[in-house]
C-alpha cells in the first residue's frame, strides 16, 4: 500500500473537495493518505511520501494564496527529494488561454528542480467541462497509485 501526501492549493474548495475525495477513496483501499491544506517544506522533509499536488489555478495562472508560501519555500530552498514520486491534478479554466492549469506547470517545474520524479501525465481539470471534478480525479488517481 501507497503513503502519500496530498499538497493542496484551493480558492473556492474545489481542489481541497477534490483532495478530501481522493483521501477518502485511497484510505477505503488501504492506502496512507495526509491532505495538507496549508502545507509547509517542513511536511515533506523526513519523509518519503508520494507526492500529490492537487491545486486549482488563481488570478492569470498563479498557485493559490495557501499553497504560495510552501511554493516560494519550495523555489528559494530546493531541498533535494531524488527520485521521490510526485504528481499533479490541475483545476482550471480553458477561457483563461494560454495561462490555463497554470499553477501545475509552476509546481511541477519547482518539484524537477529538487529531483524529485513525475509518475504519469498531470491530469489537468477544465471547470468549463466539468462540475465535478472528484469524479475525473478518482479514475486518475488510481493509476497513479498503481504507477508508483
Amino acid at each position: 500500500m501507497a503513503a502519500m501526501r496530498i499538497l493542496v492549493g484551493s480558492v473556492y474548495g474545489g481542489a481541497l473537495l477534490t483532495a478530501r475525495a481522493i483521501k477518502q477513496a485511497l484510505e477505503n483501499e488501504g492506502h496512507s493518505v495526509t491532505v495538507l491544506e496549508n502545507p509547509v517544506l517542513d511536511d515533506i522533509t523526513g519523509n518519503n511520501d508520494a507526492l500529490l499536488v492537487c491545486t486549482s489555478t488563481t488570478g492569470q495562472g498563479e498557485v493559490p494564496p495557501n499553497l504560495l508560501p510552501f511554493y516560494l519555500s519550495l523555489r528559494e530552498q530546493l531541498p533535494q527529494q531524488p527520485g521521490r514520486p510526485f504528481g499533479v491534478i490541475v483545476l482550471g479554466d480553458s477561457s483563461y488561454g494560454d495561462t490555463f492549469c497554470g499553477a501545475g506547470e509552476l509546481l511541477e517545474e519547482a518539484l524537477y528542480e529538487t529531483a524529485a520524479r513525475k509518475v504519469g501525465d498531470t491530469l489537468q481539470i477544465d471547470a468549463l467541462e466539468t462540475l465535478d471534478p472528484e469524479q475525473e480525479a478518482l479514475p486518475w488517481v488510481r493509476q497513479w497509485v498503481a504507477a508508483l
